[in-house]
């Protein structure tokens, strides 16, 4: 059995759509709302490199690269956050968490 595009863009979309039914299921724990946004990444840099591979194309596997390097910014910056906003308040509920004053 071999693996075509459509396999690898079926499992992109079921993992896009794991990480979309995270974020509305899970509205108030900081860091699993960064976990699926960090998961819908990967789904959408799977499909980037499905159809690089297939259509014999580098651009969607250097695209990736770029994508995976704002998503470790991106991850770095908001634990950073997240640790600071519970050094501050001791706890990272999104509902108790409703203003962002100094």
């Amino acid at each position: 059995m071999t693996l075509t595009l459509g396999h690898f863009l079926s499992l992109g979309a079921m993992l896009f759509a794991l990480s979309v039914i995270g974020i509305f299921l899970n509205r108030k724990n900081l860091i699993i709302l960064l976990m699926a946004i960090e998961l819908m990444l990967l789904a959408v840099n799977m499909n980037f490199v499905a159809f690089s591979y297939y259509l014999g194309d580098m651009h969607g596997q250097i695209f990736v690269f770029f994508i995976l390097t704002v998503a470790a910014a991106e991850s770095a910056i908001g634990l950073a956050i997240l640790v600071q906003l519970f050094r501050n308040k001791s706890n990272i509920n999104v509902d108790e968490l409703n203003t962002l004053k100094g």
